[in-house]
């Protein structure tokens, strides 16, 4: 399997310094970021850890629902999923303290209760859910007719 690859130059300090973060193996492109709007409300053109991992995360997950949803007997037609990450503070330090996603779907040959089974599973079985279980990560799965 292979390994992927992110770089980040950073210059300063952390709240008067800044840094671009280079996608290194799809090679799309060069972010930058900093603390002071990584704490803000609005992300005014920069990106974060924490928007990094919600792409990530929502990526993964509907990765792995595809593969529940067929496991399950399903056929999946379409997937919205986002992940909602939470930066705030544990133990007086900053800290992801929580992860959303939500998924609404359409599927053919499943159930809302065989949906809402194969997005649990999809949840725990993520690689990116299991790198993140120190982090409480909720789910709101709803199929669409």
């Amino acid at each position: 399997m292979p390994t992927r690859s992110a770089r980040t130059a950073w210059n300063g300090t952390l709240q008067e310094g800044s840094g671009q973060v280079e996608l290194s193996s799809s090679k799309i492109g060069t972010y930058e970021v900093s603390f002071p709007k990584r704490t803000a409300d609005e992300a005014d053109g920069t990106t974060s850890p924490e928007e990094l991992i919600a792409a990530a995360h929502s990526a993964c997950f509907a990765m792995a629902l595809s593969s529940e949803i067929g496991k399950a007997g399903g056929t999946p037609q379409s997937l919205d999923i986002s992940a909602d990450v939470t930066l705030g503070q544990k133990d007086g330090a900053p800290a992801i303290t929580g992860i959303t996603l939500t998924v609404r779907g359409e599927v053919d040959g499943l159930d809302a209760a065989g949906f809402e089974k194969a997005a649990q599973a999809a949840k725990v079985g993520c690689p990116v859910s299991k790198a993140l279980t120190g982090t409480e990560i909720t789910l709101d799965a709803s199929l669409e007719q």
